[in-house]
């Protein structure tokens, strides 16, 4: 029997939740990771005294991505819904939620870590958004980066598909610090910073800092979900490249 995708534990004094991808190498986010984090989540958000989740993963890379064979025209539907939904969960958490990146953060890896408030990184962490390289783009990220690291800095990334360093990522403003062990870092930060304060009081002061921000993704990803289910997916290409990646060949586009 496969062990259970995500580690969950209390630290703290249950001041601080840990939750770890537990599928290394890849930490795939498929139906299955998705379905253990939106628990994890709807479980221990509100208990009382919570000041912040930890979010890292088992393993030298964080995530390779959402699983692609999810991603194909007859599993895309349920699967974008029930991400989505999950990156509404991390986005309007009423604590703040760390990331830990060691190693590779890509696709849909590095679109929950988006949703999430701090992200702290190791030096060899590699983030990006690889998806137009398969005929796709990245629903989720075209919501979320141009608002963490601004427009023509996020189009680069989800039109080019390539991946930034640590020291890219945090002259851009995407990554808070940059530390060989990201868990411990975001750990200190939790006790130089948070665990200091009211659990109730950073409640209001996460929701006042967000609240905009979340009610317009709310709307922009149903659009984006929308423009990706509705016409990307009836393109050839589209189903060309994801075809191509799951076969391990090179993908043949005929520009439609």
């Amino acid at each position: 029997m496969n062990e259970a995708p995500l580690r969950i534990w209390l630290e703290r004094q249950g001041a601080l939740l840990r939750l770890r991808l537990n599928r290394p190498k890849a930490n795939i986010i498929d139906a299955e990771m998705i379905a253990a984090l939106e628990a994890a989540f709807a479980g221990h958000l509100h208990d009382r005294g919570l000041k912040a989740i930890l979010l890292d993963a088992e393993g030298p890379h964080f995530s390779f991505g959402a699983s692609v064979e999810e991603h194909l025209p007859d599993r895309c539907a349920a699967m974008l819904a029930s991400f989505h939904h999950l990156v509404l969960a991390v986005a309007k958490s009423p604590v703040p939620v760390l990331v830990a990146i060691t190693g590779q953060c890509l696709g849909g890896g590095l679109e929950l870590a988006l949703a999430g408030h701090l992200i702290f990184v190791a030096p060899d962490a590699a983030l990006g958004q690889p998806e137009i390289r398969l005929g796709v783009f990245a629903p989720t990220a075209s919501c979320l980066l141009p608002a963490r690291i601004g427009r023509a800095a996020a189009e680069d990334m989800l039109i080019s598909g390539r991946s930034i360093g640590a020291e890219e990522a945090r002259a851009l403003g995407l990554a808070t610090a940059i530390a060989p062990d990201p868990s411990h870092a975001a750990v200190a930060y939790f006790d130089a910073h948070l665990a200091p304060s009211s659990a109730s009081s950073l409640g209001f002061a996460v929701r006042a800092v967000r609240e905009d921000f979340t009610a317009l993704l709310e709307a922009r990803l149903a659009a984006v979900e929308a423009l990706y289910l509705d016409d990307l997916m009836w393109t050839e290409d589209a189903v060309e490249g994801l075809q191509a990646f799951i076969a391990k060949r090179p993908a043949i586009w005929i520009d439609r």
